[in-house]
């Protein structure tokens, strides 16, 4: 199936050679360069119905198949299984105003809008996100007086949607509240712009960025050949205004869970000046179980990488348990206790003694 393979022969060749428009939201416009099969067009209008269609030009554009799996519609996300849910991360829980959810004591994650440059078809936040409208002043007041109230809370993290599809006038206006608060010691953004959409990593924006309160920036991707020419430039524009970049993954599959893809993927991260922060397990969102992998495959592929990359390349493997309960991590485990002793094994699958106090 076209969708899941990506272009090869004929469909490849169809493909048209001119300029993308900045998005495909569509099916007709997929259609028309030759991203989507016209004979699953009335499967994928109720896909499309479901669960909105975005597609930046710079994705539309790399003939990766794993990289297209992210982004085309498939008839698949209208399987749901009985184990998916609406919110699998528990956002709704732990919102004390509209706009933040504050899970973890020292930390709130700020919904700065519904809107992304491409719609993930796995997203754990797919049943809301593309809504219209971003969060309105008042809503933004609101969060501010909360956190004004909350000095526990050290670090906001921008989220959405994605939080770099607003203009830098909007982003420094939030900033500058934000950092004018005094209790706040970082800021963190969580986004796929800098890959899916590296025009929109401006100077305007960049400066805003850069301040003294620190920004951190956590980029979203899955493929090493997302990373184009333009991504790096992106990314190398935020590396020179100061702004620590780490990355996020989600392990998937079809798309990346093998060792060799995660490991080209993560050295590439490594020679951007972005290091590795998570590999998250794939969350139970509506429609996602074609994504998903075993925790036992993860932990393998994990293992496989233990041994062959550096440990600045190696994310932390975590799963988000369902219903707001937080990260914990889950990967391979090297100790198991033999009485007194422990045994641990190497990153060759050797086991050796170890004894403690």
């Amino acid at each position: 199936m076209g969708l899941r393979s990506g272009l090869t022969g004929d469909r490849r060749r169809a493909m048209k050679t001119g300029p993308i428009p900045e998005a495909l939201t569509r099916l007709d416009a997929l259609e028309r360069e030759g991203l989507t099969d016209p004979a699953e067009r009335k499967a994928l209008e109720a896909v499309a119905a479901e669960f909105r269609v975005r597609v930046s030009s710079a994705m539309a554009t790399v003939p990766t198949a794993g990289v297209r799996a992210q982004f085309l519609p498939d008839v698949r996300e209208l399987q749901v299984r009985p184990e998916e849910l609406v919110d699998p991360i528990g956002d709704e829980v732990h919102a004390p105003v509209p706009g933040l959810t504050h899970r973890y004591a020292d930390r709130a994650i700020l919904h700065a809008t519904k809107a992304c440059e491409v719609y993930c078809r796995f997203c754990f936040r797919r049943e809301t996100v593309g809504e219209s409208g971003h969060l309105g002043e008042a809503e933004f007041d609101r969060v501010v007086d909360y956190l004004g109230r909350t000095p526990m809370v050290r670090e906001v993290i921008f989220t959405g949607g994605d939080p770099l599809v607003l203009s830098p006038r909007r982003l420094g206006a939030m900033l500058d509240r934000l950092e004018g608060l005094g209790t706040l010691e970082v800021v963190r953004f969580h986004t796929r712009v800098p890959v899916v959409a590296p025009g929109k990593v401006t100077e305007a924006l960049v400066r805003v960025l850069d301040r003294a309160l620190p920004v951190w920036m956590v980029v979203h991707t899955n493929h090493p050949d997302e990373i184009t020419e333009a991504a790096s430039a992106a990314l190398r524009r935020l590396n020179r205004a100061g702004v620590p970049l780490l990355s996020q993954t989600v392990l998937l599959k079809g798309v990346n869970a093998d060792a060799d893809t995660l490991e080209a993927l993560f050295r590439k991260l490594i020679r951007n000046r972005v290091k590795p922060y998570y590999l998250h397990h794939p969350d139970l969102a509506k429609g996602t179980g074609h994504f998903r992998v075993t925790l036992a495959e993860g932990q393998a592929i994990m293992a496989a990488l233990r041994g062959r990359l550096t440990g600045i390349a190696q994310p932390l493997y975590v799963l988000d348990i369902p219903g707001g309960h937080g990260k914990v991590p889950v990967g391979p485990g090297y100790l198991r206790r033999d009485g007194k002793a422990w045994i641990v094994t190497d990153p060759r699958g050797a086991e050796h003694p170890y004894r403690d106090l």
